[in-house]
């Protein structure tokens, strides 16, 4: 009876040691269904050794492998294969067509605003010109003066045109006080040398470079007919160095109220500039004006509600281009981690490193000219409403930025195009050919910005397309393309001989380089990569370690296996094994 009782004991022992045994298993079979996969081929995916049999083992490996690659397979289709694959509609592709639509109709309302704008501060320059410079004609080159009488008679006609202008101008202005002394509003200046004797009999001359200035304030309102005071302001002309006369002036644009906008109020700063640093005798007048805007006091138009629609319209561009670039910035990352998922795989499995070209596959450059577009759009967008509540100015700034971001997001439509084989040519065609191209253009490059310096330097003095650096560059750019040839060779001067005879030369040799041989042999570059790239349609075509990788999954996007989880095969196995343990411990209880 007692050894009865001891080999019950036994028994009982042997059965709650195996109940242990698998309660333990099925707590690490639940840890295991728990974590996240490691790394590919790690031996923390076969739990304790003995638990998953060699064929089991092999087939998990394959299942995993198989799931690799048809995520990396979903990861490259277009978004027609994403919805026939995981019936997930295009909510990317829908939300980019929006943002083409409402980003361009923002652009159209702002050029047209802002073409009212630029129109209003051009013609208003314009008039000044024609008010305040003597003898000022639109189609005449700079103006300028040569003599002394002729010298003071431009300044004295300014300063009469200032003080009657309410009683000649078309235009509705009005004088800015409190700029100078006692509420002065405009100020006649000069600044000369303070020690300058030049004697050209004798070869000699005695210059102190430091500049001095001296000033006259005027009051419009204090003006009469009789009070010519100002005519009293003497000039150093031989120490001179330059006239200036500021004022400023009020103006209301009402030409916006085309457009249902409130009228701007704009305050003009005027400077009229009689230049004499050269002291050639000749004196160079020109007249400058910087606009300023800002929100009118007490605006009042008849019939005329707020209207917030036009805030509302640019709150809900920059909404959309946020949701375009956080879901931009969600491929761009789930891309990565593909990346290195993949990356893992070759490592572990496969013994191999994966190339960078395989590895910049995964970074889509056309998300990231939709974030910079997004990102341009937003701020854009935020500088417009504040352009349209009157905080701000900058109309440039902001042009520049919306046209900008416009721009990249026609280009960006570029990349639907390219999912079909009859329309992605251009693209193709330009990837191909770009690395040449770079390497080309830096060598072109290096033999233009000589010649742009040389020109510069030899024919600067004697032809006026060639005063300055940057016009050196764009008379050479519209030689290339065959335009302004004869007037290009006809300007130029014939006083120096020599230089003559340089500058024929210098304009053959140029442009027989540039027009039969370098853009000859750009427009060749283009042409062999288009003929490369229609020879591989015909042939076969050597593909990436990546894409054959990828060419081994042959499940269509309408086989229904995309539909299931992107995670690994192990998920699968494990709960394989988490049933198999279950049904045993059931079995020994049922025993007992």
């Amino acid at each position: 009876m007692l050894l009865f009782k001891i080999g019950c004991l036994d028994k009982e022992f042997v059965l709650g040691r195996k109940i242990i045994f698998l309660i333990n298993s099925l707590v690490h079979e639940k840890d295991r269904l728990l974590s996240s996969m490691a790394s590919y081929g790690s031996q923390n995916l076969l739990g304790p050794p003995g638990l998953l049999s060699s064929e089991l083992h092999q087939k998990q490996e394959e299942e995993e492998e198989e799931a690799l690659r048809r995520k990396l397979k979903y990861f490259f289709m277009s978004p027609c294969d994403k919805y026939h694959a995981k019936g997930r509609k295009p909510f990317k592709l829908g939300l980019q067509l929006l943002k083409i639509i409402i980003v361009t109709v923002q652009l159209v309302l702002f050029g047209l605003s802002n073409q009212m704008v630029v129109t209003f501060k051009e013609e208003n320059t314009a008039a000044f010109k024609h008010l305040f410079l003597k003898g000022y004609q639109d189609d005449a080159p700079p103006q300028a003066v040569h003599t002394q009488a002729e010298l003071s008679s431009q300044i004295h006609f300014a300063i009469e045109r200032y003080m009657t202008l309410p009683q000649i101008s078309l235009g509705r202005y009005a004088y800015v006080l409190g700029l100078g002394e006692n509420g002065t509003a405009l100020s006649l200046c000069q600044r000369y040398y303070m020690k300058g004797t030049i004697d050209p009999v004798n070869d000699t001359f005695d210059i102190d470079p430091q500049v001095e200035t001296d000033c006259i304030w005027l009051n419009p309102l204090n003006y009469s007919s009789g009070n010519t005071d100002y005519k009293n302001f003497t000039l150093k002309i031989y120490k001179l160095i330059n006239v200036t006369i500021d004022f400023q002036l009020k103006a209301i644009n009402i030409q916006t109220i085309i457009n249902n906008e409130i009228p701007d109020c704009y305050t003009f700063a005027i400077t009229i500039v009689m230049d004499n640093r050269a002291h050639s005798g000749k004196v160079k007048v020109n007249l400058q004006n910087q606009a300023s805007i800002k929100e009118c006091k007490d605006p009042n138009v008849s019939g005329h509600a707020e209207n917030y629609a036009r805030e509302f319209f640019d709150v809900l561009v920059a909404t959309v281009c946020l949701l375009s670039l956080l879901l931009c910035g969600r491929s761009i990352l789930r891309g990565v981690r593909l990346q290195h998922e993949y990356v893992q795989f070759f490592k572990h499995k496969l013994g191999r490193s994966v190339s960078w070209g395989d590895r910049l596959e995964f970074i889509n450059g056309w998300y990231i000219l939709l974030i910079i577009s997004d990102m341009f759009t937003i701020v854009g967008s935020f500088i417009k409403i504040g352009i349209e509540s009157k905080d701000f100015s900058s109309y440039d700034v902001c042009g520049i930025l919306l046209g900008t971001s416009t721009l990249l997001v026609w280009v960006g439509v570029i990349r639907y195009l390219s999912f079909f084989q009859k329309y992605n040519i251009l693209i193709v065609t330009l990837r191909a050919a770009f690395p040449n191209v770079i390497r080309f253009c830096c060598c072109a490059a290096a033999i233009y910005m000589g010649y742009c310096f040389c020109g510069w330097i030899v024919l600067g003095p004697y032809h006026t397309k060639f005063r300055s650096l940057s016009m050196v560059s764009e008379c050479l750019f519209s030689l290339i393309n065959g335009d302004d040839m004869f007037v290009t060779f006809a300007e130029m001067e014939r006083s120096s001989t020599l230089v003559w005879i340089f500058s024929q030369i210098y304009l053959y040799t140029f442009i027989s380089l540039f027009i039969y041989m370098v853009l000859s042999l750009f427009i060749a570059l283009i042409t062999g990569a288009y003929d490369t790239i229609m020879a591989q349609t015909q042939e076969q075509v050597r593909i990436s370690d990546l894409h054959a990788f990828i060419a081994e999954c042959t499940d269509t996007p309408t086989s229904g296996k995309f539909r299931g989880p992107e995670g690994s095969s192990c998920s699968f196995l494990c709960c394989n094994q988490f049933v198999i343990n279950m049904y045993e411990l059931f079995l020994l209880l049922r025993a007992r």
